[in-house]
């Protein structure tokens, strides 16, 4: 079995190690979500990972509602990621950029006091993230079948500026409970259309997505990730087997490049599990790179690889608190612990400070 520092080829991408970072949103940007300098300094600092997948990018504003986020609608935005991904790359890495349209999860505060947008007219449960505070969530306006071809237009004009930006390909979030996870399952998902209903029509918006993605990137540069676990956001499905498989089994005729799982286990930080794992009926029927998130650390990501069914680990807040976590873990180097009150929060503290190991110098 490999390890996770043995080098592995992700569809056009040729990666050093199997240590990839994942997606992990800070709010550096601006208000208008343009990236800001010191992203690029954020980014560069964790070029050793295998691959780099960005924070969550919104494709437009309408999708788009977290505080300080970052876009890739305008021209403004993709000219502000080019030093970002130059950057990463001057230090020898590699970079895709995760597109995100949240769906319910967008407050109107965020969109010109225009509604959120979903599969239903179900509200998510809670509070979002407001540049007021958090303020709880607003009813959906549900996605007619004329509202499809325009948003894959927005998800086509988002890869190309990503392309444009300088990356090296994309992946589509489809995951944690935002818009396309919304059509994917039933607990939210009640439509009576052809994005409704059985399995098929459910994960009809994906395969539309994804396919409208691959005409601008290749899909030797796209990928996708999804959560098949339990409660995300107020998402969930009551055959979350059936469902996660036959999106896999869809997106590997689509023959993406690498798909990304977000599964946590029953003691799950973020997300508990209801069900046994899936990703290994994933295993069965997706056949390019498969890559494993949530929860972990070395020895965790060297299980997994060993196990069989995992080509790759993407690694989340350990990769937050440590600019060289791939040295880290090859030389068995403790690691920072990650400072959650800075997580979101804009400026350097909490998030281009945190040290290196000094073996790592």
């Amino acid at each position: 079995m490999p390890s996770l520092f043995d080098p592995i080829k992700i569809g056009a991408i040729q990666c050093p190690n199997r240590i990839l970072m994942a997606p992990l949103t800070r709010g550096r940007a601006t208000r208008e979500h343009v990236p800001t300098p010191i992203m690029s300094q954020y980014y560069a600092q964790r070029a050793s990972a295998g691959l780099i997948i960005s924070e969550a990018t919104g494709i437009t504003q309408e999708g788009l509602g977290w505080p300080y986020a970052p876009g890739l609608w305008s021209k403004e935005q993709t000219q502000a990621w080019k030093p970002v991904t130059s950057a990463v790359h001057a230090q020898g890495g590699r970079i895709v950029a995760q597109l995100w349209h949240m769906g319910r999860t967008v407050h109107p505060s965020l969109n010109g006091g225009k509604p959120c947008v979903s599969s239903s007219n179900r509200p998510a449960p809670g509070h979002a993230h407001t540049y007021d505070g958090k303020q709880a969530y607003t009813t959906p306006r549900p996605l007619t079948e004329e509202d499809i071809p325009s948003l894959l237009d927005d998800y086509r004009t988002a890869a190309k500026n990503a392309l444009d930006a300088g990356f090296d390909g994309v992946q589509i979030h489809a995951a944690n409970g935002y818009l396309i996870d919304q059509f994917l399952r039933d607990g939210v998902n009640d439509r009576k259309d052809r994005y409704g209903g059985s399995i098929e029509n459910r994960i009809r918006l994906l395969v539309e997505v994804t396919k409208a993605v691959a005409e601008v990137v290749g899909v030797e540069r796209l990928g996708v990730r999804l959560s098949p676990n339990g409660d995300s956001q107020g998402c969930n499905d009551s055959d979350p087997v059936s469902l996660f498989t036959s999106a896999a089994r869809a997106l590997s005729d689509i023959n993406i490049a690498f798909l990304e799982l977000r599964e946590p286990d029953y003691n799950g930080t973020f997300g508990k599990a209801d069900h046994p794992p899936i990703y290994p009926h994933i295993r069965k029927v997706f056949k390019n790179t498969l890559i494993l998130n949530s929860d972990m650390d070395g020895k965790k990501g060297q299980d997994k690889l060993d196990e069989g069914h995992i080509d790759a680990i993407a690694f989340g807040r350990t990769f937050l608190a440590n600019p060289d976590l791939v040295e880290r873990i090859k030389e068995g180097t403790p690691l920072n612990k990650d400072d959650m009150k800075t997580w979101y929060s804009q400026g350097p503290e909490g998030y281009t400070d945190y040290p290196v190991a000094k073996s790592n110098i």
